[in-house]
């Protein structure tokens, strides 16, 4: 099963420590970044989505922080 997340962080210091926690645990990026405007607060936003295989089928009993 290939479970998908999308990453966000504020800043390009918390945005970077996202990623590469999921890095550490077998998650791989997919496509390409984004930055996006938050006018309320007046900052770009960092994204990327990240994928991993892991063993199994899909249900509602798959928890993503499991992973």
């Amino acid at each position: 099963m290939k479970l998908y997340r999308y990453l966000t962080g504020p800043d390009d210091v918390a945005f970077c420590k996202r990623v590469s926690a999921a890095l550490n645990r077998g998650w791989q990026l997919q496509g390409s970044p984004t930055l996006t405007f938050d006018p309320v607060k007046g900052r770009v936003i960092c994204g990327q989505a990240i994928v991993k295989e892991v063993e199994g089928e899909w249900s509602d009993e798959v928890v993503l922080s499991d992973h």
